[in-house]
């Protein structure tokens, strides 16, 4: 059937089913939403069933939450409720999967939690009852997934001992007892449900170990009707910490699950924290994947060598709030800075075939230590930012820029090299324990050792000083490419404030920046004029008694308009003679 239903848990403590129907468009006029309170925390995981071919009869929901329980809910027509609750104690349940025993409408719940162990419930007299508990798993358990493959039911899990394992739960039939007692077999947890008087057992099918930390999350590929049957591959996607997607399959001889018949994806270096979660593609082409810093990652099967994936643009953006934005003096690119820590600049990218254009995040020129606050433009390829600290740093773009930017947005390099861009560095790289972005000129790049040369393996030669490595671009950067290879050198600190910068302006003719800080007395909230060609502090501006909040200099640079939290506003004339020295 089409999917027209979508759940979701958050830290608001409630589930919402959505349900869309019409064009299939997210208009608010063709959403219904539908609130399922009840959790006392927030929800971080929950899965839904279907248990009839009616669409609009019966959905049975699995949520957990951070109260330590498991809420059973059910939902007939437009009418949901919570149907039964399950209490794990003070342990918490970090992922739920819900399917139905084989040949039967049984549901059967999988939870997976910090006990290490996974607890299987059976609906019985529409009770669940813990029916069984698998151990194996030695770390606390971050994700689970059920799979029907024809008269089995495979169930894959994933936890922080860096292991997956896959069970296998299938129907035992009443046969005669075994006579050779001493043949090695797998242990079988064999249980029985009433209803059905049909006897199940679950066995281990396989570990598989590949992962170097946390694995986060495993999915199996989702199933298509192949004539008229669901047919479910055998493919199994996971995220980690290690910074690696793996998609693992069988051996096509053997059926033995091998990291060799797998495909490994991923980021390379940055300081990232590795991946989240993970997804197929429905026809499972294609995988995407998040990280830890709310970027995401898209790889495409190639069509002609399977084992081949390659990265694919996606959409990114800022993972926390965006607190000043600024238009390229000649309205050609944005850039934004965030309160996670991060510079950012888009620009639209023109395909070489085709008319379509779309704007993406082309290059990250500062990765901080401090959240950032606000950014003015000094003419085209020149800004200024401040953060929470007390300095202001002020970047150029870099030659290797320049050159990407010219070839993703069509724009030739005729136009944008009118000033010196010989002596321009390549590109910036951040030292080990730094917060400035040093310049990298041709000269610095590291050499690559020759593949027959011994290199002795010395902390120096893990640790690279320059992990800047110029790429021509003919379109927008992935995410690890963003990290590392995006920076802009920084060419002056400005000193003078007393506590953390709070805004920045830059005058039409780029010749004179003012900059305030968070301020709660009178002599901290002064405004600081700077040459942009000096970088010398020309005047400090003394009038308010609070935080300027916002400065703008007027169109012809002759005013200069402050407001502060004393909710005072203050407009400064430019004086024509300038024999006092002040210049406003």
């Amino acid at each position: 059937a089409s999917e027209t239903e979508l759940i979701s848990g958050g830290s608001d403590k409630q589930l919402i089913l959505w349900e869309w129907n019409g064009t299939g468009t997210w208009n608010n006029q063709l959403v219904k939403s539908i609130p399922l309170k009840g959790h006392a925390e927030a929800v971080c995981a929950v899965d839904a069933v279907c248990q009839s071919n009616e669409p609009d009869l019966n959905l049975l929901i699995a949520s957990a939450a951070s109260d330590s329980t498991v809420r059973i809910w059910s939902r007939r027509g437009s009418e949901a409720k919570c149907i039964e609750v399950l209490q794990f104690g003070n342990g918490f349940v970090m992922d739920v999967c819900l399917s139905f025993l084989p040949g039967s409408n049984v549901p059967i719940l999988a939870c997976g939690g910090d006990d290490c162990k996974i607890s299987l419930f059976i609906q019985q007299n529409g009770q669940f009852q813990k029916t069984l508990i698998l151990p194996g798993h030695e770390d606390w358990i971050r994700g689970i997934e059920w799979a029907v493959c024809g008269e089995d039911l495979f169930l894959a899990s994933c936890a922080q001992d860096c292991l997956i394992r896959i069970w296998k739960v299938c129907t035992k039939s009443k046969q005669l007892p075994e006579t050779e007692d001493d043949a090695i077999r797998l242990k079988e947890n064999v249980f029985t449900v009433k209803d059905a008087d049909t006897t199940y057992a679950v066995t281990l099918e396989s570990v598989l170990a590949g992962h170097e930390n946390w694995v986060y999350a495993v999915h199996w590929q989702p199933s298509f009707s192949k004539d008229g049957s669901m047919q479910q591959p055998m493919r199994i996607l996971s995220a980690s910490m290690d910074k690696t997607v793996i998609i693992w399959e069988p051996d096509k001889e053997s059926g033995v699950w091998l990291e060799q018949a797998s495909v490994r994806v991923g980021e390379v270096g940055g300081n990232t924290l590795g991946f989240f979660d993970c997804q197929f593609s429905p026809d499972g082409s294609m995988i995407v994947a998040h990280a830890f810093h709310g970027a995401l990652h898209l790889w495409k099967q190639a069509t002609v060598n399977k084992k081949e994936w390659t990265p694919e643009v996606v959409i990114s953006g800022h993972f926390n709030s965006v607190e000043d934005v600024k238009w390229d003096p000649e309205g050609e690119f944005i850039i934004s800075v965030g309160s996670d820590q991060t510079t950012r600049l888009f620009a639209p990218w023109k395909r070489k075939q085709g008319t379509e254009v779309t704007w993406h995040e082309i290059a990250r020129p500062q990765v901080h230590g401090y959240d950032m606050r606000c950014l003015a433009m000094i003419g085209r390829f020149q800004f200024v930012s401040g953060a929470d600290e007390k300095v202001l740093r002020v970047f150029r773009a870099p030659k290797n820029f320049i050159e990407n930017f010219s070839n993703i947005t069509g724009i030739p390099m005729k136009k944008l090299c009118s000033h010196q861009s010989s002596d321009l560095p390549e590109g910036a790289t951040v030292p080990a324990l730094g917060l400035s972005n040093k310049a990298v000129f041709e000269g610095d790049m590291a050499v690559q050792p020759a593949e027959d040369e011994e290199t002795f393996n010395t902390i120096s030669n893990q640790y690279p000083e320059i992990y800047f490595q110029p790429l021509i671009l003919t379109e927008p950067p992935p995410e690890d490419h963003l990290l590392q290879n995006t920076l802009w050198p920084e060419i002056q600190k400005l000193y003078g404030h007393g506590y953390e910068i709070f805004c920045v302006a830059c005058n039409n003719s780029n010749t004179v920046i003012a900059s305030a800080c968070k301020a709660s007395k009178k002599e901290h909230a002064g405004i600081i004029l700077w040459s942009t060609t000096s970088w010398k502090k020309l005047q400090s501006l003394s009038f308010h008694n609070l935080t300027v909040t916002q400065l703008a200099f007027s169109p012809n640079d002759k005013f200069l308009l402050a407001v502060s939290r004393d909710r005072n506003w203050s407009l400064w004339r430019k004086q024509d003679s300038s024999e006092s020295g002040n210049i406003y």
